[in-house]
């Protein structure tokens, strides 16, 4: 009588054999029956793995599973064990782990998934699918959790100074990757790097670093600062800084000797930097009261009109329209700004401009030192009679004309 040998413990799963060495089993099998009356013994199939383990790299606040694929688990059991930790976190489809964001399912064939939810930082690590054969078998995988910047809360978010004096800006941001930090200016505008005496010394568009100083600092230095966090995870986030320079006021007038005819409307420009933020006035000039020089300001009526227009943060246009000029509009007004930390201001004279028939400009009145100058004008200062004088009093409109007399007049009186 033949004797079959029994198959091999770790014999090959018949549904992976060619249809040529599946007829050769089944033909042996048969025989194997015919001869001893009995089936042949076949060796138990060893658990195998079909994949890898995965890795993953998951944003905090997401979710991810681990997959594992295994064939031929007959009575063993599946289990999920935290490598660096050595929790086991389930078996089967039985928690272990009291971690209400993981999770076990099951397909009832040969595949296991670990949920994890709400991915957490300290979820990082190594995770391991086992199969309790003797030796065991297991696969393993790993989770990285990066997380988005974050700039940590400061004390301040700005900072002053005396113009000249010294400006330094703090900014710290979380996450994983550790972030990069870098400041820019809004609206692009250049960050500038001084010397001790003020000199620049470098300007750029940006500045790597937690810690932005600056030294030395001008008007021109104020504004918003941009603290700028990125680690290659969205978002990147920034916060914003305002830094102040401060300093007493500026005030200049655009022309010291203005000249006008009656009954026209004359505009009185005056440019004034201040920070921080200043009281802005217009005046007059009271002679009449020897008490007190300066009258009280001018408020908007009828017949004073004040207007500001900004330039910038710290800078700005005052302009004061006298509307249908009379006799008693002329004389001295005073453009004044005054902060916390002192006062400046510049004065206009406004004069009367009259045109007379023969070409000649009428002495003006006013008062004040321009016109202490004003009346020691040469007599070549005064415009003769002339073809050139006819064609433009016929040409010129009389307020464009009166300009260009004062114009003259004002340069001659230097």
């Amino acid at each position: 009588m033949v004797v079959f040998v029994r198959l091999r413990k770790n014999i090959i799963d018949k549904h992976m054999l060619s249809p040529s060495t599946k007829a050769a089993c089944w033909l042996t099998t048969f025989l194997s029956v015919f001869v001893t009356g009995e089936m042949p013994i076949q060796a138990e199939v060893e658990p195998e793995f079909l994949q890898a383990l995965e890795n993953h790299t998951v944003t905090q606040g997401r979710d991810v599973h681990f997959t594992c694929v295994v064939n031929h688990l007959s009575n063993y059991r599946v289990a999920w064990i935290k490598s660096d930790s050595k929790a086991i976190l389930a078996i089967h489809t039985n928690m272990v782990a009291l971690n209400p964001r993981l999770s076990v399912t099951y397909n009832n064939h040969n595949t296991w998934k670990l949920h994890v939810s709400n991915v957490q930082a300290n979820d990082s690590g190594t995770y391991m699918c086992q199969v309790n054969t003797d030796p065991m078998k297991s696969q393993m995988g790993h989770l990285s959790v990066v997380i988005p910047p974050d700039i940590v809360d400061s004390i301040t978010e700005g900072s002053s100074a005396r113009e000249g004096g010294s400006v330094r800006l703090t900014c710290s941001a979380t996450g994983v990757p550790a972030p990069t930090v870098m400041w820019r200016r809004e609206h692009n505008r250049p960050i500038v790097f001084r010397h001790d005496g003020g000199r620049e010394r470098k300007v750029v568009e940006t500045h790597k670093g937690e810690v932005l100083e600056l030294s030395h600092v001008q008007r021109n230095d104020m504004g918003a600062y941009y603290c700028i966090a990125s680690n290659g995870v969205p978002p990147t986030v920034s916060r914003r800084y305002h830094v102040q320079v401060h300093f007493i006021p500026q005030v200049k007038v655009t022309n010291q000797l203005v000249g006008a005819p009656l009954g026209s409307d004359v505009e009185l420009q005056c440019y004034i930097e201040a920070s921080p933020k200043a009281m802005n006035s217009w005046s007059r000039e009271d002679l009449s009261n020897f008490a007190a020089l300066v009258s009280d300001k001018l408020l908007e009526n009828p017949k004073f009109r004040i207007t500001e227009t900004s330039v910038n943060e710290y800078s700005l246009w005052m302009n004061l329209t006298i509307k249908s000029l009379a006799p008693s509009d002329y004389g001295t007004y005073v453009c004044a700004s005054v902060n916390a930390l002192g006062k400046m201001e510049s004065q206009v004279s406004l004069h009367r401009l009259e045109l007379s028939m023969n070409g000649y400009a009428d002495e003006p009145m006013v008062s004040g030192a321009a016109w202490q100058r004003a009346r020691n004008l040469p007599a070549r200062a005064r415009p003769a009679a002339s073809h050139a004088h006819q064609y433009l009093t016929q040409h010129l409109p009389p307020q464009l004309y009166a300009l260009l007399l004062t114009t003259l007049q004002y340069v001659h009186t230097f």
